[in-house]
């Protein structure tokens, strides 16, 4: 899922990134950690990974994040995968279908993926040749506000990731993860769809502050 590439803006290999405030350091991680979850089933090591993570308890979004490492150090590798399948690939379908086009407009390759891409056009981004899902996948546009605010494509551009958001996210990824924590088939899920919610929440308090 994603792997959205550009065209590389410095000649020459291993340079570094651009430097990133440590609070968009970790805006960033946490659009990432969240897209990776919802495009790919982790395995024993990536479960791990998120099982030793760690949020301040007095928070809201600190509490979702120690829930999800609770989760994540008690489940099986083989219960998460049937869970993955049941809540997004399923016989003919999941229980869930996470595209914007299909929330915003009830259908799949609509109007609102057209937009997207031409937004990612105008970003110089293109989706990875490989990868079979549209761009309007939520782990997909999660990934791209990750990459805009740590400089993944060549560049740190905050203003541009918070267009995007509003944009591309704001208009259906609260209704998403509300679907995603009620779904009957999330238990592991139910935890990555609190974390998510909780985490836009606190993006627009501070996009509204900016």
């Amino acid at each position: 899922m994603g792997g959205y590439n550009t065209e590389p803006k410095m000649t020459g290999t291993g340079a570094a990134r651009e430097a990133v405030a440590p609070e968009d350091e970790a805006r960033g991680q946490m659009y990432a950690l969240i897209a990776k979850l919802l495009s790919d089933i982790p395995d024993e090591q990536g479960l791990k990974r998120v099982s030793q993570l760690h949020g301040d308890p007095a928070t809201p979004l600190g509490s979702s994040l120690n829930n999800l490492a609770t989760a994540a150090a008690t489940v099986k590798t083989e219960e998460l995968s049937d869970e993955f399948h049941d809540l997004f690939i399923g016989v003919g379908r999941g229980e869930l279908l996470p595209y914007g086009s299909y929330y915003l407009t009830g259908f799949l390759h609509e109007k609102p993926l057209a937009a997207l891409r031409e937004t990612l056009a105008a970003l110089d981004l293109q989706a990875d040749p490989q990868q079979s899902e549209p761009e309007d996948h939520i782990a997909s546009e999660l990934e791209v506000m990750s990459g805009l605010i740590l400089g993944s494509f060549g560049e740190v551009r905050g203003n541009a990731a918070t267009a995007f958001y509003r944009e591309h996210l704001q208009v259906w990824a609260h209704k998403f993860f509300a679907d995603l924590e009620a779904a009957e088939n999330a238990n592991f899920y139910r935890h990555v769809a609190v974390l998510g919610r909780r985490f836009l929440e606190l993006e627009e308090q501070v996009m509204e502050m900016n």
